[in-house]
This record gives C-alpha cells, sequence and structure tokens, in this order.
C-alpha cells in the first residue's frame, strides 16, 4: 500500500512540476554528521517547506538524468507555499536533504546551474568519529563487507581509484564505493568546501559544527535562520536522529593516526567555523 501511494504522488507530482516550487536551500551534508536532525527541527518551522515524499531527493548525485521536471515533482505547490506566505506574511522557502551533494564530484557544478540562487548548509563533525560511524553504518546496511575499520581503510585507496574520473567521463554513472566506502575522503570536509565555494561563492555557504549543534541546538538554530533570513517562529524539537552505536572501541592506535591523517584539513576548517573545530579544542 506504502509503494502505491508513493508510486501515486510521484505521478501526480510529474504532472504537476511546473506549479511546484524548487528548493531554495539544500542541507548539502556532510554524511553522517546530523544532516537528519538538523533537517528534522527545520521541517518543524511553517516556512520550511519540506519535499512532499522523503527527505532527500538525491537529484543532484544520483537521480541526474531524471531532469530537472522530476526534481521538481518532488516539492509543494507554488499554491501551497503562497497561502503559507499569506498566513505568515513572508517568504516560504523550500528545501531538501541529501548528504551525498557535498562530497559527489558532480553534484556542485549541477546544483549551480540548475539553482544559481540556491544556499547550502554543511554540517561538520569530528571526522574520525565520523569515519567510525559511516563504517558501522554502510556495515549494518550490507555496503561494507569488511568487519573491522581498519581493513576498510586500508582497502580505500584502491576502492576509490579512478572513481572521480569514471564519473566525469559518465556523467549518470555510479561508483558503489565512492558512495558506500570512502571513511577518510570524505571527512576530508575542507577540500569539498573549496570546491562547493568555487561554485557558488562563500556567502551562500553556512557551516555548522555538529558537535556544537547537538550541545546547543538553539544557537544553531538561530544562524540557520539568519542565514536563510526567514523569521523566529518559536523553538522546534530538537531530537536526535540515525544515532547508531559503533560494533567495537576504535583501537587507540588507529585512532592517533586517523587523527593526526585529519589534522592539517581540519586547520582549513577554521574560516568556515570562525574559529578552531570542537573536536581539536
Amino acid at each position: 500500500m506504502k509503494r502505491s501511494v508513493l508510486s501515486l504522488s510521484r505521478a501526480t507530482g510529474r504532472i504537476t512540476s511546473g506549479a511546484r516550487v524548487l528548493p531554495s536551500f539544500l542541507i548539502a551534508g556532510a554524511q553522517r554528521c546530523g544532516t537528519t536532525s538538523l533537517y528534522r527541527a527545520l521541517a518543524q518551522h511553517p516556512l520550511l517547506l519540506k519535499p512532499v515524499l522523503h527527505k532527500g531527493v538525491h537529484y543532484f548525485d544520483v537521480g541526474y538524468a531524471r531532469g530537472l521536471h522530476w526534481y521538481q515533482a518532488h516539492f509543494p505547490l507554488r499554491m501551497s507555499a503562497g497561502l503559507v506566505e499569506h498566513r505568515y506574511g513572508s517568504r516560504a522557502l523550500a528545501f531538501e536533504s541529501s548528504p551525498y551533494y557535498l562530497f559527489h564530484p558532480l553534484a556542485g557544478e549541477r546544483i549551480a546551474a540548475d539553482l544559481p540562487e540556491v544556499r547550502l548548509i554543511v554540517l561538520v563533525r569530528d571526522p574520525v568519529e565520523r569515519a567510525c560511524s559511516a563504517h558501522a553504518h554502510e556495515l549494518a546496511r550490507g555496503y561494507e563487507t569488511e568487519s573491522l575499520l581498519e581493513h576498510a581503510i586500508e582497502l580505500e585507496p584502491e576502492r576509490l581509484a579512478g572513481a572521480e574520473e569514471a564519473m566525469r567521463e559518465s556523467p549518470f554513472s555510479l561508483h558503489h564505493s565512492h558512495r558506500h566506502h570512502a571513511y577518510l575522503a570524505r571527512g576530508r570536509y575542507a577540500d569539498q568546501l573549496d570546491r562547493l565555494e568555487a561554485l557558488v561563492g562563500r556567502e551562500r555557504i553556512l557551516v555548522l559544527d555538529s558537535h556544537r549543534f547537538f550541545a546547543e541546538p538553539e544557537t544553531a538554530y538561530d544562524r540557520v535562520l539568519a542565514f536563510l533570513g526567514v523569521p523566529h517562529l518559536g523553538y522546534p524539537l530538537f531530537e536526535r536522529h540515525n544515532g547508531r552505536p559503533l560494533p567495537r572501541p576504535v583501537p587507540r592506535v588507529l585512532a592517533r593516526e586517523l587523527r593526526d591523517h585529519f589534522e592539517p584539513y581540519d586547520a582549513r576548517l577554521v574560516r568556515w567555523l570562525d574559529g578552531e573545530p570542537s573536536w581539536r579544542r
């Protein structure tokens, strides 16, 4: 029944896509950094309109071949947005959250071309913790076969070798390891942010430290609303979503090696966070 309802909703969305809004901002990543928790908090604001069907549309990464009309079909009707705007006296903004956008080599270019005024929100987390969480996540979903994180990290260079080049040569192709096995590469946030900055400009990117978001969600929420130019209508219910316990503690030697590996990348986050990342203090 659920599949039938979704199928009907998608069909209706495609028929009416021209009468629907496009997103004004995206939560673009990073994976396992609290994107779902931020999405759920923002979705409680009456002027922030989430996709009709599900959180992440994944258009600019793995669904781009479907075309912009397919993407637009996922968002509310302009009429609905207009009613909300009339009620609250301010512009309504549609949004979605697809954390692969930050890491996908073509997503930024596509976003800049199709949504030239869009704003991007990125969350960053201790990259060592992120790598451990991502490994546990992929293992639980069956996308990872190596039960030990250290073995998966050893395989990462081989698994990702030539991935970006192949994806650029065949723009609509999918690369399993690039999406599911990039434990270290996805934690080099500064590289990904620099690529986005060149495409959309620094002023349209907001970077949040996810540790601070969970510690003081009201402060982070205020920053997001100010960044978007949306009026404050009270605080939502803040909850933590998609947390997953690690199957075992990370060996101390490995944790130290990873922390050393990420140190130069973390240092480059200072200008994005207006200070040192919380996990480096």
